[in-house]
Parts: structure tokens; C-alpha cells; sequence
């Protein structure tokens, strides 16, 4: 489906746009330059990440419950394995992000370079509880790969009972749309609006879950109304309280159940770069603020007034991003890691952080 790439290439750029907008000094420096983009990167960029929760739970359904119910019998081992997709780029990502802010911080003292970390900083860090531990993060977005995990498991979750009900009761073959609709529900109109919340699953599950139940009803015999009712639902959720995050998942869940409806998300062509972002897209989203931490700080210690030499390096820490993405995809997220390279990664992300302050 190369346009699901292609939204998630798209969601990419602006997400690494962004973080080069928010964390200066660069941004600060060019801003006079593009005040209008730099501010609409700044405040509005981040919503991007609706995109990827979205499309996740539309490919989490046409992988493990096309139909409504988990495929997988034994959703713990898909627990462990998604678990060490997403844990072990980023271990080795977190490793260079220590690196980078001990070198950046030799060049510039600034706000956006993060404290060297402790020991429980480290620890949670590695069991993605960062968040829930209220533990400072180490690198900027690895927010994201927390609540991607948490939101996978809850998903599994609600399709594994989904299973064990239809096996005891046939009749309710609907059980599995119909746990991730009042979950999604909940999450729109109860959850996504109280900022308490944003540690949680619970709060990003209103995306996710519209991903999962597009998907499930673009299979269906009357597909264009279970995507009208879910728009519908959408609509009713911004009545209540506007949030422009939840439009924007709201049109990508629409676009993406239509698309598939339709088959135009298998059968048209999308533009090759942003398929292929799409495709090293968490590469990207993993080292990119490094890459631009150290950019940063190169450009504020040799051009510190230069507004248009910062807004070339802004582009520069772009490329770089994109490239060193490219590089980070086929030498370690591409490849299948050993238990003892896993390992080897674990310790010396530990070993890195504990040495940082040194």
C-alpha cells in the first residue's frame, strides 16, 4: 500500500520540520527570515503524529485482525516481538542522542540539550516508561515509541478477548470492532481531552482505534457507512471540544478507509521519495534529533548572528536527517538482531548514560 507509506513519509518530514522549528537555536536565529513557517512548524507541526497512530492501527488490523478478531493465538510472543522491533534501534539511537548532547554541550549551553541522565532515567528509559515515570526524556519524540508500544498492546489486547468471547459465544462475531469502538470512543470524547492523560494509551487510542476500525469496515459489504457513522462520530467529538489533532486523524481515517474501499491504496502509484520516507520513517524519527542537536550547536558556535547561514543549516540538519535515516534502516533497523547484539545494545546505552556525567 504505497500511499500509507507515502502519508507516513509525509507525517516524517514534518515531524523532524517540527523539532528543528521548536528546539533552536537555529529557528530562533533564521526566525525573521520565515516568521509565518517557523510559527506554524512551531505550534501546529506536531499534530503530525496523528498520522502515524493512525495508520498504525489500519496496519495493525490488516496484519493481526482483518476481520475483527486477533489472528495470532498467542498475542504475549507478538508482544515480545514488537517490543524488541521498536526497543532495540532505539537503545542504539538513545546511545548516539548521549553522545550528542555531552558533544553538543562542549559548543553551546541551551535548553534543548538534555541533563546527562541517571540511573532510573536509564532504566525506565529501556522499558519505555519514561513517560509514566515522569522521568525526563532523553532524545526529543521517544515519547512516541512508549505510547506506539502501549497502544499495540492494548489493541492486542481487546482482539485476544474479542477471540476468547466469539469461541465461547459464536453469535457475537462483532466483538472485537465493537471492544476497540467503545475504547475509541471513550478515548475521543473522555480521554484525549484531559492532558493528564497524555502519558497513557488511553489518550492516543481515539487515533489508533479509528485506524484499526478503518480498516476493519473498508472490508465490509457496506463499508461507505461504517465509514460514514465513524466520521460522524469524529464530527460529534469535535462539537463537543474542537481539537485540531483529532480532525486531522479523523480525515486520515477517512482517506485511508475510502482509499482501501476503493483500492486505491493498492493500486496507485505514490511519489517514490515519500514512500520510501515512509518505509525509514522511524529511522529518521530515531536519530534525527541528535543529527540536529549536533547541527545546531555547530551553526551557534561558528555563525551565531547569521540569520540566513542558520536557515541553510536548518535545511543541512534535514538532509542529514534524512540520510543518516536511510543508513540507520539497512545497518540496524532492517536487520534481524541477535539476542546478544541485543544485549551488546542495552549495555551500552547503560554504559553511555552513566558515563555521560563523568
Amino acid at each position: 500500500m504505497p500511499w500509507v507509506d507515502a502519508l507516513k513519509g509525509l507525517a516524517c518530514l514534518l515531524i523532524v520540520s517540527h523539532h528543528l522549528a521548536f528546539y533552536g537555536p537555529m529557528s530562533d536565529i533564521a526566525y525573521p527570515l520565515m516568521p509565518g513557517l517557523i510559527n506554524g512548524l512551531y505550534n501546529d507541526g506536531r499534530i503530525a503524529v496523528q498520522i502515524f497512530f493512525v495508520t498504525a492501527g489500519f496496519l495493525l488490523a490488516g496484519k493481526f485482525a482483518p476481520t475483527g478478531m486477533v489472528l495470532a493465538s498467542a498475542p504475549i510472543t507478538a508482544l515480545k516481538q514488537r517490543y524488541l522491533r521498536l526497543v532495540l534501534p532505539y537503545l542504539a539511537a538513545l546511545t548516539l542522542a548521549i553522545v550528542s548532547a555531552a558533544l553538543a554541550g562542549g559548543w553551546m549551553i541551551h535548553d534543548s540539550i538534555p541533563a546527562e541522565p541517571n540511573i532510573g532515567q536509564l532504566v525506565a528509559h529501556v522499558f519505555l516508561l519514561q513517560g509514566l515515570l515522569d522521568q525526563e526524556a532523553l532524545s526529543a519524540g521517544v515519547w512516541y515509541v512508549a505510547i506506539d508500544f502501549q497502544l499495540f498492546a492494548v489493541a492486542m489486547l481487546l482482539l485476544w478477548l474479542s477471540r476468547r468471547i466469539v469461541c465461547n459465544y459464536p453469535r457475537l462475531q462483532a466483538a472485537g470492532p465493537i471492544l476497540v469502538a467503545v475504547l475509541t470512543l471513550a478515548s475521543l470524547f473522555i480521554f484525549n481531552r484531559n492532558d493528564a492523560w497524555d502519558d497513557t494509551a488511553l489518550y492516543f487510542f481515539g487515533a489508533y482505534g479509528l485506524g484499526i476500525l478503518a480498516y476493519q469496515g473498508s472490508n465490509r459489504r457496506h463499508g461507505n457507512a461504517w465509514l460514514a457513522l465513524l466520521t460522524l462520530l469524529v464530527l460529534a467529538a469535535l462539537l463537543l471540544e474542537f481539537r485540531s489533532r483529532i480532525a486531522l486523524a479523523g480525515g486520515v481515517m477517512l482517506l485511508l478507509g475510502l482509499g482501501r474501499q476503493y483500492g486505491v491504496l493498492e493500486r496507485w502509484a505514490a511519489p517514490r521519495f515519500l514512500t520510501y520516507l515512509g518505509r525509514i520513517s522511524y529511522s529518521i524519527f530515531l536519530v534525527h534529533f541528535p543529527l540536529c542537536l549536533l547541527v545546531n550547536a555547530a551553526f551557534f558556535h561558528f555563525f551565531p548572528q547569521q540569520a540566513l547561514i542558520n536557515l541553510f543549516g536548518m535545511v543541512l540538519a534535514l538532509a542529514l536527517s534524512i540520510a543518516a535515516g536511510a543508513l540507520f534502516f539497512r545497518q540496524v533497523e532492517s536487520r534481524r538482531l541477535s539476542n546478544r547484539t541485543g544485549l551488546m545494545l542495552s549495555a551500552g546505552f547503560m554504559a553511555s548514560g552513566l558515563l555521560s556525567g563523568l
